[in-house]
Formats: C-alpha cells, structure tokens, sequence
C-alpha cells in the first residue's frame, strides 16, 4: 500500500487575538507533537503548513483541534486547506469585477462548514458595511467597506450559520499560500 502525503495549510481562529498570545515557536512545537512533518508558521495570526499522510481530513482536524485546545487551555477552531485548494480559490478570482477602492477591503472567510443552501447571496450586514458576494464549500468571499476608516460589522453570518470562520484579507491568503508553496 503506498501512502501520499499532503501539504495543509492550517488557517486557525483565535490566536493572538483577544489577550491570548501564543508564539509562533509554540504553536509549531504542538504540531510536531502531533507527528506532523515540515511544520513551518507564517504571520502570528495563526497559518501553519505541515505534510501529513493522514488521509482523513476531518479526523486530523478534530485531532488538532483536541490538541491545541489541550496545549493552550481553550478552543481553536481549525480550517484545513491544500495548498492546490487554496491555489485553486485564488485562481477563480473569487473578486473578479470588485472595484478597489481605500475603503474597501476583500476578504476570505475560511469556512468549517458550508454556508446554509437557504442563505442568498450576496448579502449585506444590517450597517451595509460588510457584504458576502459568494460563497463555495470552503469559503466566504466578503467585501469590507470601511466605514471611517474601521471595520465595524465583524459578524457577516446570521445565526443560521452553526460552523466555525477565520478570515483572512485576500492580499494576506495570496501571500500565505506563496510562503506554503516554498516549502
């Protein structure tokens, strides 16, 4: 039996945000505990890249899910991509025809679940600041319009949405997945 390995990229919610500080040094340590390989980090906003022979995603999720939670005394919701999934995101130009402008900012939200097959889209927070224009499994693909210069609406999803979110700036995801790709 021949095993493949994948390279993940780990997009994590929760770290160094709200008090809770964790370093980059530290938060690699609890991957290799786990056995997995090549573990790197990149930003302090919590991305890790590992090999793994793992063929279960949802498994190894849980597990690392446990673990953090274990290591560092609270919950952090993981979202597992390939690197080709995170490559292949970015080439479908999930942005395509968004004007940019120094108020607004595009963002992807890592999705742990799909969105609810009710939910229409696009959609616009109550403040219309923050707008969801689509969406795939994996992924919100939300446009932030700044409003004096902040972020104000930080939660896109109405309560139907039962799933974990990290988000990342389009610009920060293109960069991540070129510092994955260096392997």
């Amino acid at each position: 039996m021949t095993t493949t390995s994948t390279t993940y990229i780990a997009f994590l919610r929760a770290i160094n945000v709200g008090g809770r500080t964790v370093t980059m040094e530290r938060l690699r340590a609890l991957f290799t505990e786990l056995g997995l390989a090549g573990v790197r980090s990149y930003i302090q906003t919590g991305n890790v890249f590992f090999t793994t022979d793992e063929p279960d995603r949802a498994a190894l999720t849980a597990r690392i899910e446990a673990h953090l939670e274990s290591g560092l005394g609270y919950p952090v919701p993981v979202m597992l991509r390939t690197v080709d999934e995170v490559a292949d995101l970015l080439a479908a130009e999930p942005f395509r025809g968004v004007e940019v402008t120094p108020d607004k900012r595009l963002v992807i939200a890592f999705l742990s679940e799909p969105l609810p097959a009710g939910l229409p889209l696009p959609r616009r927070s109550p403040k219309g600041d923050v707008e969801v224009i689509g969406a795939d499994a994996g992924a919100a693909y939300v446009v932030v319009h700044l409003q004096n210069g902040k972020w104000v609406t930080k939660e896109f999803l109405d309560t139907s949405y039962k799933g974990s979110v990290t988000s990342r700036f389009l610009h920060t995801t293109e960069k991540i997945l070129a510092a994955a790709r260096k392997g």
